[in-house]
């Protein structure tokens, strides 16, 4: 047996094997859940002929340290995506293609070069082969790399691969143990739209906070939470943390995932890092986004009553209040994004309603804190500077990702789905 074959594995291809061997939970892309933010390490060996699962304990040639893809936008396979992406700056190009990896990268080995011959990260046409040109860039990071098609469209209703070779290398200059494949299928009709904000690893997380999280038991939390830079587990306050001795997370009876906190067992300390760069990362693209105008910009003069609103890029230079139930109305794959420069709140007991939409595509970047009243339920992504604050049995599909503290009350927090 040979401990270091290679092989190729398919994003979702990786969660079978994962299940049967690590116990690990997730499928997905746009960040969400294939990582969970604290490893899987160790080495072992597996059967020959066994598929290599890149990062899981227990495969050939691979281990927990090894780089690989956590998570890909458009998530693998993905139908009906837009054939083009109104990104920062209001540029538009055919649909932006993301990898986000598990630690951080040399870039040196991804963004290659010149246009249309790209050898580490590649986009083709699935049945012809044919390459699409483009270029593609790293995030400060280095834990994302997007490669942005040259032509202002992809092809309508068309399957698209991606792929990411064993070129690719970490920032310590391990190369990946296995490429990385993924496939998505255009829309039946060419279409524009806001490109959505990639949370790089801060996608794997449904609460994460830069200096604590707090909670009235008994909240009821899906997925994973965690805390950094810097930051140890005091700092997450009113679960009642179990941490075996040496281990990389801890358990709550609160959270079906795990715990992570800057003094747990490698590699959390440097994944939690990361989470905190790529949240600050996806903060500044949501408020860097051209903003809104005419109908778009201070809407209700920062109290939303009983609006339905389209999608879009929304800016207030105000706080905003929710005083009613608020309607988004679109489609699954519009955007959403609400640049607030003050604070934003949610009146007790009133919703947030998406119609057609889907939270994961709902972005709220705001400055000052965010406050849900009791009762209330709140939808999508919240990017927030400062605190997020749910009050007595509110709920949230969100993900809150909070550069200071996040603080509940009872609450039930579920993830956005895919």
């Amino acid at each position: 047996m040979n401990k270091h074959k290679r092989g190729t594995t398919t994003i979702c291809g990786w969660v079978l094997a994962v299940l049967l061997s690590a116990g690990l939970l997730g499928c997905g892309g746009s960040g969400d859940d294939n990582n969970n933010g604290g490893g899987n390490g160790g080495n072992g060996s597996v059967a020959a002929g066994a598929t290599a699962v890149p990062g899981a304990a227990g495969t050939a040639g691979a281990s927990g340290s090894d780089p690989t893809v956590a998570s890909a936008s458009p998530a693998n396979n993905a139908t009906n995506i837009s054939t083009s992406s109104n990104s920062a700056g209001n540029v538009v190009t055919g649909t932006l293609v993301t990898a986000n990896f598990s630690q951080a990268m040399d870039a040196t080995t991804i963004n290659s070069s010149p246009a249309g011959t790209l050898l580490t990260f590649t986009l083709k046409k699935t049945l012809t082969g044919v390459n699409e040109p483009g270029t593609v860039a790293m995030n400060v990071a280095r834990t994302a790399a997007v490669f942005t098609p040259t032509a202002s469209a992809l092809a309508a209703n068309t399957s698209y691969t991606a792929t990411v070779s064993m070129a690719a290398k970490s920032a310590g200059g391990t190369a990946m143990a296995s490429p990385i494949v993924w496939s998505f299928t255009t829309a039946a009709t060419l279409s524009t739209g806001q490109a959505p904000i990639n949370l790089g690893l801060a996608g794997n997380y449904a609460i994460f906070a830069d200096t604590g999280i707090a909670t009235v038991p008994a909240s009821v939390i899906t997925g994973d939470i965690g805390v950094g830079p810097g930051v140890t587990s005091s700092a997450i306050t009113g679960f009642a943390l179990t941490l075996p001795a040496g281990s990389a997370f801890s358990t709550s009876a609160q959270v079906s995932g795990k715990v992570y906190a800057f003094d747990y067992a490698p590699p959390t300390p440097a994944n939690v890092n990361t989470a905190a760069n790529d949240m600050a990362t996806a903060y500044t693209d949501a408020a860097g986004r051209t903003a809104g105008v005419g109908p778009f910009l201070n809407v209700g003069a920062g109290t939303l009553t009983g609006l339905t609103l389209a999608p879009g890029v929304y800016t207030w230079g105000s706080n905003v209040t929710i005083p009613t139930n608020l309607t988004l109305s679109g489609t699954a794959n519009d955007v959403w994004i609400f640049q607030i420069s003050g604070t934003l709140d949610l009146a007790a007991s009133k919703q947030i309603i998406l119609v057609g939409a889907k939270a994961k595509n709902v972005f709220w970047q705001t400055s000052g804190a965010v406050t849900v009243g009791a009762n209330a339920h709140f939808e999508g992504v919240v990017l927030g500077q400062t605190a997020i604050n749910f009050g007595n049995q509110a709920s949230a599909n969100s993900r809150l990702l909070a550069q200071t503290a996040v603080n509940l009350n009872q609450n039930a927090i579920t993830p956005p789905a895919q």
